[in-house]
C-alpha cells in the first residue's frame, strides 16, 4: 500500500485553510480552525516555512501566510516538503536509496514510468484544487444566530 503519512495529510488541511481567504493566521488560530493539534500545526508551519511554501511574520501582529497563491502550490511540493522526493522504489530517480541489483534489474525502467505517472498526477493538482472540496451537508455547521429561550412558532 502506498500511503502518505499523517503529517502530510494535516499539512494539506492546514494549507487549505490558509488559502481560503489569504489572511495571516497564527498557529493557535490554525489549530482551532482545523482541529489539528497545536503542537502538530507548529511543527508543520516550521517545516513548510523552511521549504518556502509559507512565510512567517514575527511580532505581535505576526503569523503565517501562503508564500504563493493556492493555484501556484502543487501537491507534489507539499508532499516533497514533508516526505522527501516522490520515489516508489529504491531504483527510481531521486529516491536516495540504493538497491544492490539495480544495474541488473529488468523492472527499473517500468518503475520509473509508474513513479513518473504518479508525480505527474500530483504536479497537476494544486492546493486550490484540494481546497475546493465542499463540506458534506451532514458535517456543515449550522449558522450561528442569537440564542433565545422563546418558543418557535409552528
Amino acid at each position: 500500500m502506498i500511503r502518505l503519512n499523517r503529517l502530510t495529510d494535516y499539512a494539506i488541511v492546514v494549507l487549505s485553510q490558509m488559502g481560503r481567504d489569504g489572511r495571516m493566521r497564527t498557529a493557535p488560530q490554525l489549530a482551532q480552525e482545523t482541529g489539528v493539534p497545536l503542537p502538530t500545526v507548529s511543527k508543520l508551519l516550521k517545516t513548510l516555512a523552511i521549504d518556502g511554501l509559507i512565510v512567517s511574520h514575527r511580532g505581535a501582529s505576526g503569523g503565517y501566510v501562503l508564500a504563493r497563491p493556492p493555484e501556484a502550490i502543487t501537491v507534489t511540493q507539499i508532499v516533497s516538503s514533508l516526505e522527501g522526493p516522490i520515489a516508489l522504489t529504491a531504483c527510481v530517480e531521486g529516491s536516495g536509496d540504493h538497491c544492490g541489483v539495480e544495474p541488473l534489474c529488468p523492472m527499473r525502467g517500468n518503475w520509473e514510468k509508474v513513479n513518473g505517472a504518479i508525480r505527474g498526477a500530483l504536479d497537476k493538482l494544486t492546493l486550490a484544487d484540494m481546497a475546493m472540496t465542499a463540506i458534506p451537508a451532514a458535517f456543515a455547521m449550522p449558522p450561528r444566530g442569537p440564542v433565545t429561550d422563546a418558543p418557535q412558532a409552528r
